[in-house]
C-alpha cells in the first residue's frame, strides 16, 4: 500500500490503519493510493475495560442472566433482538426501568407490519418519566447567541412544568388536545412540552424562523387549541420580531382559543387575538406537586412533519411509550449517557432532534440548550460553549461539521474540550473526511457516532456503539431491536453494496400513523409498497463487512444515469473537499432518453467556475468515485435551497429544472434560491 504524504513535517511517520496519529496537532494530508482500503481505517476503539463499564455491555450480561443465553457482544445481543422482539422489549422496559403499568402482553400481532400493537396493556406517562428527579442540581442549561445564561434545576423544572400543567387545565386544555409551539429552543418549549404530556395533550412544534404559511400548513391540519410561542428571536446578530407572524398564524387557525406569549427579546406583548404572556397565564397557580394522566402506550405524544417540499407536509403522529422505549435505548445504551452528564445537541424546535434531545432527562441528563447561529459571532461559539457547560455529549450535523473545517477552524488547538466524550452527527451523511478532521482538529479520543433515522421514527436505524470500534466513514452499527438490512432492488439482502435501507420487523416506534389519513392508506404507501410488510426508508444505503454503514443519500433523489444507481453523497464527498467549493446540489435530469448528472457549485467569494476548475472537478470525482460519477455540466449557482432543517433540497432543485411546480416554498429556509435553477441555458443542450 503506497500514500503520498504531505504532513507540514516533511517527515516519514508511523500510520495506524492509514491514519497519522503520532502528531495529533499537526495537518496530515495523507492521500491514499487505494481509498477503498481506508474507508475501515479504525480511528476509535474502547478498550476491554471501558467497554466493560458501559451501560450496553451490562445490559448485555443482564440479558445472559434473564434469558440464559449465551450473548458475546453487542452484535450477538443484537441478533438476539430481533430474533425475539418481545423478550428484547421486555427487557428494556425493566432493565431501563420505565416507570408505568407494564400490563400482561408485550405485543400483539407481530406478524403484521404495519399492525403489531406494543404493550396494549401498558398505562405510563411519558413527562413523569423525565421529570424522575427533584433535586437542586441543574437539569436545563440555556445559552443563547447573545450571551443569555439561564439554568433550572429539577427542582426549579417541576415547579415550573406543575404551573403550567393547573393553566392548561383552567384553559380546558385535556387528553387528546393539541398544543402548537412556535417557538426557539429555550426552556419554555421543555416545560410547555412536558406539561402537555402531564395531561395527555399532543405537543407539536415549529421553529419561530418558519413564515406564517408554512406554520399554517402544519398546525391547520391538528387544529391546536393553545399556541405557544415568544415575542422575538435573535440569530445571527440580528433581532426578529414575530409580532406579524403570530397574528397572522393566529388569524388562519380559528382552533386556537389563546395564544400564551413567553417574554425573550422584550415585554412579551405581541398583538394577536386571545393573546396573554406567560407570566400572567400561569399567574393564578402556586406550585404544587405533579400528577400525571395514566395513559395507553400508543397515546399520541408528538406530531412531527415531513419536509415538505413537493406539497404539504405530512403529519407524523408518534405515541408516548414507543418514542419513550426508544429513546431511553438510544440513550442509555448506544450514546451511553448517564445521570448528572450534561447533554447537548445543536437543534431547532422544528427538528426532531430536539425531540430527541428532551427526552435526554428521562436518563437523568442535564439538557444543555442553544438558540441562536451556531457561526454568530464565530465558528467557535458552539465549541466554547462545550467548554464553558463542560458538555459530556456533544450533538451536531454532518454540515456543521463540514463548516468548521472549510472555515480552517481547529478546536482541538483553540479549545480545552476534555469533557467530550462523545461527538454525534446526523441530518446528512458524515463523509470519510469529516472523520478525519474531527479526529485531527476537534479531538482525538472521543466515539464520533454518525446516526441516521429521521423524522418518520423520531428515532434512529443505525447509530453509534460504545462498544465497538469507529471506522472511518462508517456508522457503528444497528440499533438494538431493529431488524434492519439493505435490500437490492429484487427484495434479496446485499452486504458490500448499496440498496434500500429496511426494517424487517416491527417496532414501537413506528409511527401511529398520518393525521387525517383515516384509512392507513397514505401511510401505508409511504413505508410499505416497495417491499409488502417491511418498512423501507427511503435511504440508499451499504451495509460493510465490519457490521457498519454508509449511507449514499436518499433513495427518491438518487441518480441513474445508464440505469446504474448512484447516491449524491459519493459525488458531494469529492466535490466539497476542494477549497474553492463551499457546497453542492447535485440531481439527475431527463435527457435523450437517460438521465445526466447535473452538479451546482457554490463556490468561495472571489471564486470563478473556470474550465480549469469544470476539469478538476471532473478529475476528482472520476478518480475517486467512477466515470459514471461524473456530471453532464457542472453551473455556478449563488445559493443552494434548505429545508428549514437545514437539508439540501436536492428535489425542489430537480422539480424545477424539469419545469414543475413547487407546491410549497414555505418549507424552505432559503426559498429565493430556487430562482436561481430556473431556465439556466447550461440545461437545454
Amino acid at each position: 500500500m503506497l500514500f503520498a504524504c504531505g504532513c507540514e513535517w516533511g517527515d516519514a511517520h508511523p500510520l495506524e490503519m492509514g491514519f497519522c496519529r503520532w502528531f495529533p496537532v499537526g495537518r496530515c494530508t495523507l492521500t491514499p493510493r487505494n481509498e477503498v482500503w481506508m474507508s475501515n481505517a479504525v480511528l476509535w476503539k474502547p478498550d476491554a475495560s471501558a467497554v466493560r463499564a458501559t451501560q450496553l455491555d451490562r445490559f448485555r450480561r443482564r440479558v445472559e442472566e434473564r434469558t440464559g443465553q449465551v450473548l458475546t457482544d453487542s452484535a450477538a445481543l443484537h441478533a438476539w433482538s430481533v430474533r425475539d422482539p418481545a423478550a428484547f422489549w421486555d427487557a428494556i422496559w425493566d432493565e431501563l426501568d420505565v416507570l408505568g403499568a407494564k400490563g400482561a402482553a408485550v405485543v400483539e400481532d407481530l406478524d403484521r407490519m404495519p399492525g403489531a400493537r406494543w404493550f396494549p396493556g401498558a398505562r405510563l406517562n411519558f413527562a413523569q418519566n423525565l421529570l424522575r428527579r427533584e433535586d437542586a442540581s441543574a437539569a436545563v442549561v440555556f445559552c443563547n447567541e447573545g450571551g443569555t445564561v439561564r439554568a433550572l434545576t429539577w427542582a426549579g423544572l417541576r415547579t415550573e412544568v406543575s404551573r403550567v400543567v393547573q393553566a392548561y387545565r383552567a384553559a380546558g386544555i385535556a387528553s387528546g388536545d393539541r398544543i402548537g409551539a412556535y417557538i426557539p429552543n429555550m426552556p419554555e418549549a421543555i416545560i410547555y412540552m412536558l406539561a402537555a404530556s402531564s395531561v395527555g395533550a399532543t405537543w407539536s412544534s415549529c421553529s419561530p424562523d418558519f413564515g406564517p404559511s408554512g406554520v399554517v400548513d402544519r398546525f391547520g391540519q391538528i387544529e391546536p387549541r393553545l399556541l405557544v410561542t415568544v415575542d422575538a428571536y435573535q440569530y445571527g446578530g440580528n433581532v426578529f420580531h414575530m409580532g406579524e407572524k403570530v397574528a397572522a398564524v393566529v388569524r388562519d387557525l380559528p382552533s386556537v382559543e389563546q395564544t400564551v406569549v413567553v417574554p425573550y427579546m422584550g415585554d412579551g406583548i405581541v398583538d394577536a387575538p386571545f393573546a396573554v404572556t406567560h407570566a400572567d397565564f400561569v399567574a393564578p397557580f402556586e406550585p404544587q406537586t405533579l400528577t400525571f394522566e395514566a395513559l395507553p402506550f400508543d397515546h399520541p405524544l408528538f406530531v412531527l412533519y415531513s419536509s415538505g417540499t413537493t406539497g404539504k407536509p405530512k403529519c407524523i403522529v408518534h405515541g408516548a411509550g414507543g418514542t419513550l422505549l426508544q429513546h431511553l435505548k438510544e440513550h442509555r445504551l448506544h450514546t451511553d449517557l448517564r445521570s448528572g452528564e450534561r447533554f447537548f445537541y445543536f437543534t431547532t424546535c422544528g427538528w426532531m432532534m430536539w425531540n430527541w434531545l428532551a427526552s435526554g432527562l428521562a436518563s437523568g441528563a442535564t439538557l444543555v440548550l442553544y438558540d441562536g447561529s451556531p457561526f454568530a459571532p464565530t465558528g467557535d461559539v458552539l465549541f466554547d460553549l462545550a467548554d464553558r457547560e463542560s458538555i459530556n455529549v456533544f450533538g451536531t450535523s454532518a454540515k456543521f461539521i463540514d463548516a468548521v473545517a472549510k472555515a480552517g477552524l481547529h478546536p482541538r488547538s483553540s479549545h480545552d474540550l476534555t469533557s467530550i466524550r462523545a461527538i454525534l452527527s446526523t441530518g446528512s451523511p458524515l463523509s470519510p473526511e469529516s472523520f478525519d478532521f474531527t479526529y485531527r482538529d476537534i479531538k482525538a479520543e472521543v466515539q464520533l457516532a454518525s446516526i441516521a433515522g429521521g423524522t418518520d421514527i423520531v428515532s434512529c436505524f443505525v447509530l453509534g456503539d460504545p462498544t465497538r470500534p469507529v471506522r472511518r466513514g462508517q456508522i457503528q452499527g444497528k440499533a438494538l431491536g431493529m431488524d434492519v438490512q439493505v435490500w437490492s432492488d429484487e427484495g434479496e439482502r446485499v452486504i458490500g453494496e448499496t440498496g434500500e435501507l429496511v426494517c424487517c420487523k416491527p417496532f414501537p416506534s413506528m409511527p401511529i400513523g398520518f393525521w387525517g389519513d383515516d384509512d392507513g392508506s397514505r401511510y401505508r404507501a409511504a413505508y410499505f409498497e416497495r417491499f409488502e410488510g417491511v418498512w423501507c426508508h427511503g435511504d440508499f444505503t451499504e451495509e460493510t463487512r465490519d457490521g457498519g454503514f454508509v449511507i449514499t443519500g436518499r433513495s427518491d433523489a438518487t441518480l441513474n444515469p445508464g440505469g446504474v444507481r448512484i447516491g449524491t453523497a459519493e459525488i458531494y464527498r469529492q466535490v466539497e473537499r476542494l477549497e474553492e467549493v463551499v457546497e453542492a446540489v447535485v440531481i439527475g435530469q431527463p435527457w435523450d432518453d437517460d438521465v445526466r448528472v447535473i452538479l451546482f457549485v457554490v463556490l468561495r467569494d472571489g471564486v470563478e467556475l473556470t474550465d480549469t476548475l469544470e476539469t478538476t472537478i471532473r478529475r476528482e470525482i472520476r478518480e475517486n468515485a467512477s466515470p459514471r460519477h461524473v456530471p453532464a455540466r457542472i453551473i455556478a449557482v449563488p445559493a443552494i435551497p434548505r429545508t428549514r432543517s437545514g437539508k439540501i433540497s436536492e428535489l425542489t432543485v430537480k422539480r424545477v429544472v424539469c419545469g414543475e411546480p413547487i407546491k410549497n416554498l414555505e418549507a424552505l429556509a432559503n426559498p429565493d434560491a430556487v430562482g436561481y435553477y430556473r431556465d439556466l441555458p447550461e440545461l437545454s443542450r
